[in-house]
């Protein structure tokens, strides 16, 4: 009789519950998050076993090939689908939470969550640590703007080479007010420095990267919005349809709707990866206020700008964005939506510039 098993992953412990095709409980246990022990456990049943099923989490891209290496049909389940199906569940525990993954899995109702490749979690983290070290430098900075309006210092639009030495002559009459700053400064061109670093590796990725080059010749779209759709994405073949995307991201509205008397179709569900939404909303925009030459895309997204309203018109050219990457992609092409391709030397210049002077193309 054919089995299936769910796995509930915490950091130290992982449930597991085995039913059969029937529904009955044929083993539970508790076993240390590994995925030598999760086998070990499951290994009276590994020729009965149909499907062991796990919730996505932070440890899935390292227990998935994990459970795959020790033999095990294991699949990794999409984390909306089990929280919808376990929600009419009285009381939450681990075992509880084992069984029920279980039962979806013997009922086959769940969808499969993408396993990324190594690699990509590696550019994954990559961009993720940019992006962290940009916000620690931008909360760093606006604390010492925020801090120096109780004595009526306002910095105003100060660029950000001159922040350094306009913030030491505001509070120069101030002995203490300087030993403070001067902490708060150095500890803001640390963290400069090493954004600094970390961005140069992505133009460097970037430059390197035949895909993400060719993702550059769309306006509006630099280095930062192509690498993360790239990495977001990791196997393009695994989307039938490339206006599939679009939903993957988050990009296209919701709809709830019931009988005759119910049908509100509200904003962008905002699903899936924020930052490749943030990132496309970034180059929707710049496409339709920066990008000075004409464009098909950029003409369109202007026209429902003035049917519609601004916001609403870069969410619908992000969407198109997303769609335009993913057929390039797949199929290969190249963007043909202007006329005048970017400069064949701009890579080249990508390695070398700071991020400064890179602020027009992020």
């Amino acid at each position: 009789m054919d089995c299936f098993a769910g796995l509930d992953v915490s950091i130290e412990e992982t449930a597991i519950c085995v039913v059969n095709e029937a529904g009955k409980v044929m083993m539970t246990a508790s076993v240390p998050t590994d995925p030598a022990a999760i086998g070990a456990v499951l290994a009276p049943y590994i020729r009965q076993l149909r499907r062991v099923g796990h919730e996505a989490g932070a440890l899935s891209p390292w227990l998935q090939p994990g459970l795959k290496d020790m033999g095990l049909p294991a699949v990794c389940l999409e984390t909306r689908h089990v929280r919808a199906a376990m929600s009419a569940q009285r009381n939450k525990t681990d075992a509880a939470d084992a069984l029920g993954i279980a039962h979806i899995m013997r009922t086959g109702w769940f969808r499969t969550a993408h396993i990324k490749t190594e690699a990509c979690y590696r550019l994954r983290l990559l961009l993720t640590q940019r992006r962290n070290l940009k916000r620690k430098f931008l909360d760093l900075e606006n604390t010492i703007r925020h801090s120096l309006k109780a004595f009526g210092i306002k910095l105003g639009g100060i660029g950000r080479g001159r922040f350094d030495q306009a913030v030491r002559d505001a509070v120069a009459n101030d002995p203490l007010s300087t030993a403070l700053m001067d902490c708060m400064l150095r500890a803001r061109a640390a963290l400069w420095a090493e954004y600094v670093k970390l961005h140069r590796l992505v133009l460097q990725v970037v430059a390197r990267d035949e895909l993400c080059r060719r993702f550059l010749e769309i306006p509006g779209v630099g280095p930062v919005t192509a690498l993360t759709f790239a990495t977001a994405i990791d196997d393009p073949h695994r989307f039938r349809r490339s206006r599939d995307v679009a939903a993957y991201f988050g990009l296209t509205g919701r709809r709830w709707q019931s009988g005759t008397s119910i049908d509100v179709q509200g904003r962008i569900s905002k699903a899936g990866d924020a930052d490749v939404r943030r990132t496309l909303y970034e180059a929707a925009t710049v496409l339709l206020t920066r990008y000075k030459r004409p464009d098909r895309l950029k003409e369109w997204g202007q026209k429902l700008s003035k049917a519609k309203s601004h916001p609403k018109a870069c969410v619908a050219v992000a969407r198109k964005l997303a769609v335009i990457m993913h057929a390039m992609w797949k199929d290969g092409t190249c963007y043909e939506g202007a006329p005048e391709s970017v400069p064949a030397d701009l890579v080249r210049k990508l390695a070398h510039h700071e991020p400064r002077a890179m602020s027009a193309v992020l």
